[in-house]
């Protein structure tokens, strides 16, 4: 019993669909019962608890009841119940769902931090931009199937080939009369050109006429949300 408790305070979830908040209680007791449950020292998770509550925007709402709270202030307590008490393990379900960009951003930038302090953090998550900046390895799965495990930049060179963006440009330019072309894709002001694998878009930009003008260039790799799409379609390669 005494090793399965030790693991117990180790590991921690985070499910904000479900929610394990007791309504009728007050902010801070629940965090401090929740950080309790984990045997952490009860002086640092107060204190940890009010910095929190400060970093999440919540500053004053200590002794708010939670059904007081909105849906996303309440999600916001729900996390840091969870990582009150300094996590070895961390398994986050979906933890950016209902948030605004704010929020995601402060959520993101405490899941780094983190990650930095050791915690090893298990994320499921369907938003591909905010995997690609947090996570150092993905498993992709399509109805039930695994169809990728890897280093986020070992997919990026295994599936991502390169485009070129191009602003306010000459639309009727041959483009992709060029072997090294894939396609090209024209929205709006935007010109986008597609590169097979392995080919790299600086010697292809440098073979433009002098005379083909353009207001911005951008050159990147194809997002990780592409990837996934691609891979899904059976596109990848």
């Amino acid at each position: 019993m005494k090793v399965m408790r030790k693991f117990h305070a180790r590991v921690s979830v985070f499910l904000p669909e479900e929610r394990g908040l007791y309504k009728n209680e007050k902010v801070m007791d629940v965090i401090l019962y929740l950080a309790d449950l984990k045997d952490y020292d009860k002086e640092k998770a107060k204190q940890r608890a009010l910095d929190l509550l400060v970093r999440f925007g919540l500053e004053g709402h200590e002794k708010s009841k939670i059904e007081e709270l909105s849906k996303g202030m309440a999600q916001k307590v729900q996390f840091i119940g969870a990582i009150i008490h300094e996590p070895e393990f961390l398994i986050l379900d979906e933890p950016f769902s209902g948030l605004d960009p704010v929020s995601q951003d402060v959520f993101k930038e405490e899941i780094q931090a983190l990650a930095d302090n050791g915690t090893a953090i298990l994320l499921s998550a369907h938003q591909m931009n905010i995997v690609e900046r947090l996570c150092d390895e993905i498993f992709l799965i399509h109805k039930g199937e695994k169809v990728v495990y890897d280093t986020v930049n070992n997919i990026k060179e295994q599936f991502s080939n390169y485009k070129c963006v191009l602003v306010n440009t000459d639309t009727t330019y041959p483009f992709n009369e060029d072997e090294r072309v894939e396609r090209v894709e024209v929205e709006g002001n935007q010109t986008t050109i597609h590169f097979h694998q392995d080919v790299h878009p600086l010697s292809y930009i440098r073979s433009f006429p002098d005379d083909l003008h353009w207001d911005e260039l951008h050159i990147d790799r194809k997002s990780l949300h592409d990837i996934f799409v691609s891979i899904a379609k059976g596109e990848g390669s």
